[in-house]
């Protein structure tokens, strides 16, 4: 018993010690899960910079390839999705016809496999590995077993406005509440796949973050929960609370309680500590009704947050791409279909 109260401290001390370093992009992300398949997603986006956000619904049938030259991954969307771009040039976060969510939180810690761009191996930029999952795939089953057997070299660039690299891990959720988390650690591709991996956010890698999480689990939730901005911490409440709030198929409180939970998990607007530029304020969430397939985008600035029904929109191939701007914090209120305006699509970063 000594041994595991000891292990248990050592574990807590590294977890107040890990770097922070990339809290500079800071994200959580939490799946609730409610009775009769009530599954919602809601996410995050900490920034220390603007990212110029817009909502996009993307059709069926749109030609897309990986943005890296001659070996570059083709494909056609199979399912037409709503996305928030990133810079328009990054699928940040999103959500597909048949209920798929994928989201990108950044992880310093990402390596990629080595790209040689006169090989023979398919490859793809990170601006589009979360759009690959929305455009081809309805189930995490799916995702995971085909992106497994069928790999594509994932290739990075600089962030704009950097000079660094973008590092990401990816998350996916689907509509019966299946969760996997993908990583380049080491440039070797790690999957977490179970349905209980319902919590990411930045560093550490997510095998420490399962450590993190059994820890906490083993004490009273209601009594300990550690209340700063940095990852580690964020985990350890969503984590918390995902489970501690109602659980309910009454998709109001079900959306009221999977808001509450990613607000709790946010960083205050505006928030500067001085010695520490690492922490980022929250600049949007997004919280995805995976039942329901609505999509709710909240502006801490505009206060209320707005929606697109998924249902109601049209994907099918003759439709044309659709944009709602967001970039300026234009004000909408609640049901916004009717505010989107036929757009070019934005270019996908890549080499």
């Amino acid at each position: 018993m000594k041994r595991v109260k000891l292990w248990g401290a050592k574990l807590l001390l590294v977890a107040i010690l890990l770097p922070i370093s990339s809290d500079i992009y800071a994200c959580t992300r939490v799946v609730y899960k409610g009775p009769n398949n009530t599954i919602i997603t809601a996410r995050s986006m900490d920034w220390k910079d603007d990212i110029m956000p817009n909502l996009w619904v993307f059709p069926r049938g749109i030609e897309r390839n990986g943005e890296v030259g001659k070996t570059s991954a083709k494909w056609k969307s199979k399912y037409g999705s709503v996305i928030v771009s990133a810079f328009d040039a990054a699928t940040a976060d999103g959500m597909n016809e048949k209920g798929l969510v994928s989201n990108i939180l950044w992880l310093e810690e990402s390596q990629y496999p080595n790209f040689n761009p006169n090989g023979k191996e398919k490859a793809m930029s990170i601006a589009l590995w979360a759009q690959y999952m929305l455009d081809n795939y309805a189930t995490v089953k799916e995702a995971v077993n085909d992106f497994t057997k069928n790999p594509i070299v994932m290739v990075t660039d600089k962030t704009p406005g950097r000079t660094t690299l973008a590092t990401v891990h990816l998350s996916i959720s689907d509509a019966i509440g299946d969760n996997a988390i993908l990583e380049y650690i080491d440039r070797k591709l790690n999957v977490y796949h179970d349905p209980s991996y319902t919590v990411l956010t930045n560093s550490p890698t997510y095998e420490k973050q399962l450590a993190i999480r059994d820890y906490w689990a083993a004490l009273p939730g209601n009594q300990v929960l550690p209340g700063t901005g940095r990852s580690q911490d964020r985990f350890t409440r969503a984590s918390y609370y995902a489970t501690a709030v109602e659980q309910t198929d009454d998709i109001m409180v079900a959306t009221g309680a999977a808001f509450s939970i990613i607000r709790n998990c946010s960083v205050p607007y505006g928030v500067h500590i001085e010695n520490q530029p690492n922490l980022s304020s929250t600049k949007w969430r997004a919280v995805a009704d995976q039942k329901n397939l609505i999509y709710y985008y909240e502006d801490p600035i505009t206060l209320s947050p707005l929606w697109l029904d998924l249902k109601q929109i049209d994907f099918s191939e003759k439709t044309t791409v659709r944009k709602l701007d967001v970039s300026k914090r234009q004000q909408y209120f609640g049901l916004a279909n009717t505010k989107l305006t036929k757009s070019e699509p934005f270019k996908f970063l890549g080499l």
